[in-house]
């Protein structure tokens, strides 16, 4: 499938890029909002940010010289700027989640539909892979990330099966075993579910492997600090989660101003074109100038 950026005409009307500015796209992932970012900017300058190496190679294919990638967790924001002698910055964008490419690849694990290890770690190079946590982790640590990060309401039985499983020695080490272990538990006979029985808590997990919450808020931070006066920040969710610590940040931070009241969704023609934007949420703010 080929990436389309989600939201991309909101997400530039709210970001206002000017012309000759500072950049950062914290998630650059295939580079769809870069390129949009890099056809306003003028003689402005764009910071590239992923904590996944292979988004390395797409920015190298974009062949920019106003384009700068740092394989990083946007969670680093500051540290990305001081080493990129960037003091403050016009905009940042957040394009949360897991990018298309990343579900398209199979061995990557973060997708039920296909076979594979079950890994989901963003840069693969650093933590506990979701069978590591999976083969470790306690039956009320599981259960409290399955309910917490997933919004699972069988968090306690699902648990309770991954830690019968392990006990057995027949822990699943796929994505499909794993999804076929869930379903099982939660599945109800004669019901129709309208999402795959396992994709909460695909979810979930993926979330702890990769710290995704707390990331999202020490990155909102970093930005919001490095904002110039009218700086605009712009952040695009897929579930709840997300959403609420946007919602919560822009609204409490003194610094910013609330653009969007209610967040932005996809108009229908979008989801048409990308289903995968379907549950898009986009939410924007200004730095105050005072």
């Amino acid at each position: 499938m080929n990436h389309i950026p989600v939201l991309a005409a909101p997400a530039m009307e709210y970001l206002a890029v000017r012309f000759g500015g500072t950049y950062v796209d914290a998630t650059f992932g295939a580079g769809g909002h870069s390129r949009l970012i890099l056809s306003r900017l003028g003689a402005g300058r764009l910071i590239a940010i992923d904590t996944d190496p292979v988004a390395e190679q797409r920015a190298a294919a974009i062949g920019d010289p106003r384009l700068t990638f740092i394989h990083s967790n946007f969670r680093s924001i500051t540290s990305v700027l001081d080493r990129c002698a960037i003091e403050s910055v016009d905009g940042v964008l957040f394009d949360l989640g897991v990018s298309s490419m990343q579900l398209d690849d199979a061995e990557r694990g973060f997708s039920l539909g296909r076979p594979a290890t079950l890994d989901m770690r963003m840069d693969p190079g650093i933590g506990r892979s979701a069978y590591e946590i999976l083969a470790t982790a306690s039956e009320t640590e599981l259960a409290d990330i399955f309910y917490y990060y997933g919004e699972e309401r069988s968090a306690r039985r699902i648990a309770r099966a991954v830690v019968a499983r392990r006990s057995r020695g027949t822990l699943p080490s796929t994505t499909s075993e794993f999804a076929q272990l869930v379903a099982g538990v939660v599945a109800r006979r004669g019901r129709r579910e309208r999402i795959h029985p396992a994709t909460r808590v695909f979810q979930a997990l993926r979330i702890a492997v990769n710290d995704e919450l707390d990331a999202l808020r020490e990155g909102l931070n970093g930005a919001v600090g490095r904002l110039r006066r009218t700086g605009r920040i712009v952040a695009i969710s897929f579930h709840s989660l997300e959403d609420r610590i946007v919602k919560q940040n822009f609204r409490d931070d003194e610094h910013l101003e609330v653009l969007t009241r209610r967040p932005v969704i996809p108009e229908e023609a979008e989801v048409a074109a990308n289903p995968r934007a379907r549950s898009g949420k986009l939410r924007a703010a200004e730095r105050k100038a005072g």
